[in-house]
């Protein structure tokens, strides 16, 4: 009798792990709960903010409806960053690839520089063939801690840490 293995695949991370085909596997990111956290505390904190600001030179019954627009405004700000975020990422042998909601592809490059704050937030510096260097923020609640260390590693290993 023999016995089968129950775990979960694990997926592919780097470029010697690969797709059937020899490519990269591509990497879903998850919407960041942080991110979202923070974000939504920062729209709170700055509405709150402009009311005080105004309802002291205005009156409070005033000071609303510009309070009111301010948030309106920074709300549809903070969904129009979320869907400029990055749904999916391919690490290759030749560095980064990063895919948007459309599947357009967003960046491209080695990795040349790296921050990292704690263990919840990476920041990449990725330098393309030609033109400007990109930078990719990264949660870590955004995608599988495997993959999020290596990101940490490649990125240290490019910024000559």
């Amino acid at each position: 009798m023999t016995r089968q293995s129950t775990a979960p695949a694990v997926p592919a991370l780097s470029p010697e792990s690969a797709q059937p085909d020899g490519a990269p596997q591509r990497i879903s990111l998850r919407r960041s709960v942080a991110v979202w956290a923070a974000l939504g505390v920062f729209v709170l904190t700055a509405t709150s903010a402009v009311f005080a600001c105004l309802a002291s030179h205005l009156g409070t019954w005033q000071a609303v409806p510009l309070t009111l627009a301010v948030w309106a405004w920074l709300a549809l700000c903070a969904l129009r960053y979320e869907r400029a975020q990055p749904v999916a990422l391919k690490i290759g042998p030749d560095g980064l690839s990063v895919w948007g909601r459309t599947g357009a592809l967003l960046a491209q490059g080695r990795i040349a520089g790296c921050s990292q704050w704690s263990g919840r937030l990476l920041i990449l510096a990725l330098m393309p063939e030609r033109g400007r260097t990109r930078t990719v923020l990264l949660a870590a609640d955004a995608l599988p801690a495997p993959v999020f260390r290596e990101l940490a590693v490649l990125g240290r290993r490019g910024a000559g840490a």
